[in-house]
């Protein structure tokens, strides 16, 4: 059913309106190997990791893979490589390389 399109005027409440940016079906990221494009990658030390899981928070892309409160390995499937969970350890357990 095709959604008639409203003209939208000063007079126009923004109750009336459709929001920006929705997305009536949700998305299938978990179908694609996202990491693809990936240029750099985080590197895991497990023998230096505290398993605060600082990393695993910050992670924009859930591709931190935890278990039983620990840090379980990297899902480079969909691991980008943006950096942001090696930034955040101080604990020299994620080096951040160029993938190879």
């Amino acid at each position: 059913m095709k959604e008639k399109m409203m003209k939208i005027t000063p007079n126009v409440s923004w109750k009336d309106i459709t929001p920006g940016g929705v997305i009536t079906k949700s998305g299938n990221a978990e179908e694609f190997k996202t990491g693809d494009w990936r240029s750099m990658k985080p590197v895991w030390h497990e023998d230096k990791c505290k398993h605060c899981m600082l990393c695993w928070v910050v992670c924009p892309d859930n591709s931190i893979i935890p278990e039983d409160g620990k840090i379980k390995g990297f899902d480079f499937d969909h691991c980008k490589g943006c950096g942001v969970c090696t930034k955040q350890c101080k604990f020299g357990a994620l080096d951040f390389v160029v993938e190879e």
